[in-house]
């Protein structure tokens, strides 16, 4: 009898962790009662680096990705990597680290833009073997923004500079994109009514080589199996 209870009390605490990593990170355990080969992340809302944003943000904070990332490499039972994208972007330097840390797995990985994948969500969106975007979904390119003190000095401007041609630099390595068309819709002052940059649609990000192909959930798995038979 107490073995039964022991039984039981251990399944119903699985489950329970299961819900936790569901709610707390957005990711599916693939060791209890969903079993499966691939690793699935989400990364949505903003993406928070050194700073803590606000409660009422929905934030998907890149240490928490950081050891799941890890764990796609390091784990034998994982044979990819598909990687779902709604992000309004945020911090630059954790965006890129999630970024080349996907960019460096040695196993297949697939992204999928739904919603939308701003900003520095781009570098994460093109940091796989294979991108598909959502026929809906857009892509907003700009250029970096800061916040907090400004000092108004050359070192200031020539460091942010420097950054966008870091975030620029990547897109280019890890899409069929042209550095100068990058750049152009980065600087563009004509599309978007309040700021300096281009919203594109799915089509667009396509078209322009951002992302291989339009396509969803069904397309994304289905690459990423056939990239894993390879």
């Amino acid at each position: 009898m107490s073995e039964e209870k022991e039984k039981k009390s251990t399944g119903e605490e699985k489950d329970t962790e299961s819900v936790d990593l569901i709610k707390e990170l957005g990711l599916l355990s693939t060791g209890s009662t969903f079993k499966s080969d691939f690793q699935y992340i989400n990364i949505i809302g903003s993406i928070e680096g050194h700073t803590a944003l606000p409660t009422d943000n929905k934030t998907t904070k890149y240490e928490h990705l950081i050891p799941q990332l890890v764990a796609v490499e390091e784990n034998p039972e994982i044979k990819g990597l598909l990687l779902i994208l709604n992000t309004v972007g945020g911090d630059v330097e954790a965006g890129l680290a999630l970024a080349e840390l996907i960019a460096s797995l040695s196993k297949p990985t697939v992204t999928l833009v739904i919603g939308g994948g701003h900003s520095i969500g781009i570098p994460l969106a093109v940091s796989s073997n294979y991108s598909f975007v959502a026929k809906t979904a857009t892509m907003t390119m700009h250029p970096i923004r800061t916040s907090g003190t400004l000092i108004t000095a050359d070192a200031t401007f020539e460091y942010m500079r420097r950054t966008q041609e870091r975030v620029v630099d990547f897109i280019v390595e890890h899409s069929n994109a042209v550095k100068e068309d990058v750049e152009a819709k980065m600087n563009q002052t004509g599309n978007m009514s309040n700021d300096v940059g281009t919203v594109l649609f799915g089509p667009d990000a396509v078209k322009m080589g951002l992302v291989n192909e339009i396509g969803g959930l069904n397309d994304a798995l289905a690459k990423l199996k056939e990239l894993a038979k390879n």
